[in-house]
């Protein structure tokens, strides 16, 4: 068979069951063969669309996403969606076309040295320069991506590898030497660890996305009701654990619940469970969690001791090492801890401030009781990102996607078209800011002519929302270029909505009707609900856009620099 015909056939021999993409010169042969192939493809309007989707199908179905560009431009679109996996630790496989093998390096048309571009935003990448090596390196590409601590992969196949012929069959196993994860825990350190919490008095478990990686939120579960632990996520870690759990202490950091990081910054043994110590987790390292010794559960070894010194690493699969480690650890109670926990959950509860003006924690509280905590939710990147996270109470692993460690405006949409199509039985909502929405909202032709019942909600403070709060507390409210109602006449003092402001640039109703897609608009506190409940009850895709105070901010708030502790509070 031709290269184009074996990566076919490698897609389906790894039970691909969704490609997302654009075709180019450089990928004619693939998508040539494509036109009578059983794997389905799903056409976006930019790369960039493409390798979110896939990455969004990746989080809520546990697969490899696969995506597929040209070469040159159609492969350089991809490295925000690439840089954004590895960040998250998604499974992800990139096909990207090239120049033929003997044009490589003398600048043909549309020729980029995407291996060079891609080394530091991929966990692995080829460049294939023999059709027999392809077998082996799809396969084996696939193998990288979903092993170990997952990751994107990359390869790279130009285009007379694809044209070229080969009879070697498409490999059934893969030995890749040098790379062998370690999946189950070392003895001797689970002994350790099993040591550690039989002695702790005031234990936190702090569960990240690995948890969900590994499918392991079943065992955290049994681990924390066993041991009486408290458990707080990160971003990436919402669902791993019901946050309507007794034990729940939602998330922590920087715009986490305060009894979350109260308890960190008081607890004697903290719990890290397939989790980084990102610096929006941590705040100032060397005042986080100051009286816990601190075990460290993950599959990575280089991500031990990478920001946090660790009194106890554990290496291997979250989920086996929680199986091995329920075997180890006896019963325990910790009533006095739980007390102090619940007398701060008292004290310092989520709130949001209802007025004559369109609340955000509204918004979400509805669009929470209306899917019963049930629908899976995107994010774009932001201040509804923070006020999602905050209020919507996830109660099951893989129904919460968005970009945690790039932080990528424009990741959210395309991410939930990629959820969509791995559940398209389920409802699956965007939550967007009119900012962020922007980035790759021409995706709106990919959800109309799919019909995906995609529901888009989109919170418009008329801004950069997240930027302006910064520039609110830090900057002296100086809103320098985070108005996006601003026109060239508009005063360069501007500080904040005036009477006679120009009119928002787009109408995203109107914009929405231009791609069929019904549109509705809610301004007043009233509208929020009956505007929900008509969009989540309207077959195929449906935008809805409400209209909030640009004054609204997120609270609590760690500022850069402070302990975790060190918080501005105030109403979300």
């Amino acid at each position: 068979m031709t290269g184009a015909e074996l990566i076919i056939n490698g897609l389906q021999k790894e039970g691909v069951r969704a490609v997302f993409g654009y075709p180019g010169g450089a990928v004619l042969d693939i998508f040539d063969r494509l036109y009578e192939a059983r794997v389905p493809f799903y056409l976006t309007r930019h790369e960039q669309g493409a390798a979110h989707a896939a990455d969004g199908y990746a989080r809520v179905s546990g697969e490899v996403g696969v995506c597929l560009a040209t070469s040159g431009p159609g492969a350089t679109n991809l490295a925000t969606g690439l840089a954004t996996a590895s960040m998250d630790s998604i499974p992800l496989v990139a096909i990207t076309g090239q120049v033929a093998t003997h044009l490589i390096g003398n600048d043909a048309f549309q020729e980029v040295d995407i291996i060079g571009i891609s080394r530091s935003i991929t966990k692995h990448n080829f460049l294939v320069r023999d059709v027999n090596e392809l077998g082996k390196v799809f396969r084996s590409a696939f193998y990288i991506a979903r092993s170990g601590r997952p990751g994107p992969v990359l390869i790279d196949v130009p285009k007379d590898v694809q044209q070229a012929k080969t009879q070697l069959p498409y490999p059934g196993d893969v030995n890749i030497p040098g790379y062998k994860p370690t999946i189950k825990g070392h003895s001797q350190q689970m002994r350790k660890v099993a040591g550690l919490i039989a002695h702790a008095q005031r234990p936190v478990i702090f569960a990240g996305g690995g948890v969900i990686s590994s499918g392991a939120s079943d065992e955290l579960m049994q681990l924390s009701e066993k041991i009486q632990a408290p458990v707080t996520t990160s971003l990436m870690g919402l669902g791993a654990f019901p946050e309507v759990h007794p034990l729940a202490l939602k998330m922590l950091g920087m715009h986490g619940t305060e009894y979350a990081n109260y308890a960190i910054q008081e607890a004697d043994l903290l719990i890290a469970i397939g989790a980084r110590f990102d610096d929006r987790v941590t705040g100032k390292v060397d005042k986080f969690a100051p009286k816990a010794q601190i075990i460290h559960i993950d599959i990575d070894p280089t991500s031990i001791r990478k920001n946090v010194e660790v009194t106890a690493p554990l290496v291997g699969d979250v989920r086996n090492v929680l199986i091995d480690l329920l075997k180890e650890v006896k019963p325990m109670r910790h009533d006095a801890w739980l007390e102090q926990i619940d007398d701060w959950k008292s004290k310092h509860p989520l709130r949001y401030q209802q007025n004559h003006h369109i609340s955000p924690g509204q918004i979400i509280e509805q669009v929470a009781n209306l899917t019963k905590h049930q629908a899976i939710i995107a994010t774009e990147v932001g201040q509804h990102q923070m006020w999602t996270a905050q209020l919507y109470n996830f109660l099951t692993p893989r129904s919460f996607l968005s970009s945690g460690g790039l932080g990528t405006m424009g990741y959210g949409f395309p991410a939930a078209i990629g959820a969509q199509v791995a559940q398209p039985d389920r409802t699956v909502v965007l939550i967007a800011g009119d900012g962020s929405i922007q980035m790759n909202i021409q995706e709106l032709a990919t959800v109309a002519t799919y019909q995906l019942p995609l529901k888009i909600i989109i919170v418009n403070n008329q801004s950069l929302g997240m930027v302006r709060q910064w520039q609110a507390i830090f900057y002296n409210r100086r809103f320098s270029n985070t108005c996006l109602r601003r026109r060239s006449d508009c005063p360069k003092e501007c500080d904040g909505d005036q009477n006679g402001c120009p009119k928002y640039i787009p109408d995203f109703c109107q914009l929405a009707e231009a791609y069929g897609i019904p549109g509705l608009r809610g301004d007043k506190p009233e509208q929020v609900r009956p505007t929900l409940e008509k969009a989540l009850t309207t077959s195929g895709p449906v935008l809805v856009e409400f209209i909030i105070d640009a004054e609204e901010n997120v609270f609590p708030m760690v500022p850069a620099g402070a302990a975790i502790d060190q918080m501005i509070r105030g109403m979300a």
